[in-house]
């Protein structure tokens, strides 16, 4: 997301433009698409019993975190104010109206930023997935926005210190992917382990959903860095070129790691390349060439792919991998963003080190390590006085039954009045005691 030195360009050409206006319509959609489709890629990764809440995780952050961005959030992001954040300036839309933010309405320009506030948030909740209370979650994720993304916003994009360092971050590596990611691997261990973890295989329950909730996400990202151009020009191009091809690149390394690791090409892991690919082209998507996105891309796999074998014989348990998928991926394409970017192509005019600005590097690790002691620290705080309050994750039994009934009173998948719910998974060779589904019992 592109912020000064384009803003003396928005102040050079006030109108609005109906094709910039068009092409953001059609982005800020696309980036709301990201977060139903998240909610498929998450849903199908998690067992059958946990499905519905997991997608609640998702649906709900567009009514949760969409109210606090227009209310306050946005504000703390975009209005003046110092190098720390924003003024209360647009407190509760005051001051938002159709005049011109650059060439695009500025009521868009907040939509198309609370999108990604919006996908920004639920990202954790794949931390956090099958033990998370629903209700404390939803108390997590605003404020969340409010004291984490907004700040670290403000910093990068809204006329921040780091903005006025040169960090380079086009589409959120910074803003989103990493801060998602350490506040979800902070998240993870503050609540700790789920029950069944390390005791038995916790298996994806719908693996057609999470390629379904892959494919939905590029789709959505093409807004997501096409959009952050923030005009219908050729920097949408570029970021839009770059989008397609940085993930083909890393799904190709992806399944060759797949295949000389286990001799399989993973549906599961074809998917998550997918992801890794899109999440580490966000902050590079208009300051690279397209054939450095595919350079970047390939070499994105590695660390991601390399993390999540690791993470797996810990006792992190960060159900579905978000530290490792957008906090790894995020950091790797903020750095390779200080490596490869030039200014034939560089929207902000900044070369890397392969250029010959070997400080563009620096610069980016900066912005890299700026991000992860603020996201970790303040989610930490944010957690630990939530729990003063309420109890965070579910107890035992509640784990056991499954978060779909115990959180929304309701299954994913029912045959009708005859539908039960198996409250323990099954010791092989011993049947388990079927319990009536709390509904149909009522009945």
């Amino acid at each position: 997301m592109i912020r000064p030195p384009l803003l003396a360009l928005q102040e050079a050409v006030p109108a609005i433009v109906p094709a910039d206006t068009a092409w953001m319509l059609m982005a800020t959609a696309l980036v709301l698409l990201m977060t139903p489709a998240l909610a498929f890629f998450y849903g199908g990764l998690v067992r059958s019993k946990n499905s519905l809440n997991t997608m609640m995780m998702s649906f709900v952050a567009l009514g949760a975190v969409g109210i606090t961005w227009a209310v306050a959030a946005y504000s703390l992001a975009f209005s003046e104010g110092g190098p720390l954040l924003g003024g209360t300036t647009n407190f509760f839309l005051n001051g938002v109206g159709l005049g011109a933010q650059g060439t695009i309405p500025q009521v868009l320009f907040l939509i198309y930023q609370g999108t990604f506030a919006i996908i920004t948030a639920a990202l954790i909740s794949g931390a956090v997935v099958e033990r998370m209370r629903f209700g404390p979650y939803v108390a997590f994720i605003s404020l969340w926005t409010l004291l984490v993304y907004a700040p670290i916003a403000h910093w990068v994009w809204g006329g921040g210190w780091l903005m006025s360092r040169g960090v380079l971050d086009f589409a959120g590596g910074t803003v989103v992917h990493i801060n998602a990611g350490i506040s979800a691997v902070v998240a993870a261990t503050v609540l700790g382990v789920r029950k069944d973890y390390g005791r038995q295989a916790i298996l994806p329950h719908n693996v057609p959903f999470v390629l379904l909730g892959a494919g939905l996400l590029w789709f959505g990202w093409f807004g997501f860095n096409g959009g952050s151009a923030l005009a219908a020009n050729e920097l949408a191009a570029l970021a839009f070129a770059n989008t397609a091809l940085a993930p083909m690149a890393t799904l190709v390394v992806w399944v060759l790691l797949d295949y000389a690791r286990s001799g399989h090409a993973t549906a599961v892991g074809a998917a998550t390349a997918i992801v890794v690919g899109l999440v580490a082209i966000t902050p590079a998507a208009g300051f690279v060439s397209p054939g450095a996105a595919l350079l970047l891309g390939g070499i994105a796999a590695f660390p991601s792919y390399f993390v999540i074998v690791a993470r797996s014989r810990t006792r992190l348990d960060d159900s579905l991998d978000v530290f490792a998928g957008h906090g790894v991926g995020g950091i790797t394409g903020a750095l390779l963003t200080g490596v490869f970017a030039s200014k034939v192509w560089n929207a902000a005019g900044n070369d890397g080190l392969l250029a010959g600005n070997p400080s563009q590097l620096a610069t980016q690790a900066l912005g890299v390590a700026a991000a992860i002691v603020y996201s970790g620290v303040a989610t930490f705080a944010l957690l630990k006085v939530l729990g003063f309050v309420t109890a965070l994750r579910a107890v035992p039994k509640t784990e056991g039954m499954g978060m779909d009934v115990t959180q929304h009173g309701e299954e994913a998948y029912t045959s009708g009045e005859g539908s039960i719910l198996v409250i323990s998974e099954p010791t092989p060779g011993i049947a388990p005691a079927p319990v009536l589904n709390p509904q149909t019992a009522a009945r």
